[in-house]
C-alpha cells in the first residue's frame, strides 16, 4: 500500500449511541489517543453504528477496501451480552487473527478490573489494514492502547500498510533496526 495519505478508522459500536440516546465517549477517546501517539499527518474516518453483525462487517470492509484505512480501532460490542458481536464481525472480515493483541489487552485490563476476563476483543488483519477491537470505557481504551500500540507500527509495516511514526514522549513504537526509515 505505502500511499502517502494515512487514514485511520474509528468505529463505535453502540445501539444507544447510534440512536443519539447516549453520548459516544469511546470514539473521541480513541481519536484523542491516536492524536497524541502519532507524529504523522492522518485523516480520521469515524462511524457510530448499531451493534448488528452485518453492519459491523460492512463498515469494516468499506473502511479497508474502499476508504483505504491502514488501521481501524473499534470500541464497544466485545462483552458477553447477546448483542455484543464485534469480535465475530471482525473475525469474519479478517485474513489473519493476531491473538497476542487480545491476550495483552486482557492481561493489562485484569490489573484494573476482575471483569476483564469477560472481554472478547480481538485483532486481525484485512489486506494492508490492522483492525483492533478495544473496550468501551475511555480509560480502558487508553490502557489497552498503551499496552499494544508499541507493536502496531511494525505490524502495519509487515502487512505493507502506511508507515506510522510515534511520538516517543507519549508512546514508543518498536521496530527492528532494519525496519526503521532513515531520518532526514
Amino acid at each position: 500500500m505505502q500511499n502517502s495519505e494515512i487514514k485511520i478508522g474509528f468505529v463505535t459500536v453502540s445501539d444507544r449511541a447510534s440512536r443519539g440516546e447516549y453520548e459516544d465517549l469511546g470514539g473521541p477517546a480513541m481519536q484523542e489517543w491516536i492524536g497524541k501517539a502519532l507524529t504523522n499527518e492522518w485523516t480520521a474516518v469515524a462511524k457510530v453504528i448499531e451493534d448488528e453483525q452485518s453492519l459491523i462487517e460492512a463498515t469494516l470492509i468499506d473502511m479497508v477496501d474502499n476508504q483505504g484505512c491502514g488501521l481501524i480501532l473499534t470500541t464497544g460490542g466485545t462483552g458477553p451480552a447477546k448483542r455484543d458481536v464485534t469480535p465475530e464481525a471482525t473475525e469474519n472480515v479478517c485474513d489473519k487473527i493476531l491473538d497476542g493483541f487480545a491476550e495483552q489487552m486482557r492481561a493489562v485490563s485484569l490489573k484494573y478490573v476482575p471483569t476483564a476476563i469477560l472481554s472478547r476483543q480481538i485483532a486481525g488483519t484485512r489486506g494492508s489494514c490492522l483492525i483492533i477491537n478495544l473496550p468501551g470505557k475511555p480509560s480502558a481504551i487508553g490502557e489497552c492502547l498503551e499496552a499494544v500500540f508499541p507493536a502496531v507500527p511494525y505490524c502495519i509495516d509487515l502487512i505493507e500498510g502506511p508507515y506510522l511514526e510515534t511520538d516517543d514522549s507519549f508512546i514508543k513504537g518498536f521496530r527492528p533496526k532494519h525496519a526503521k526509515k532513515p531520518t532526514a
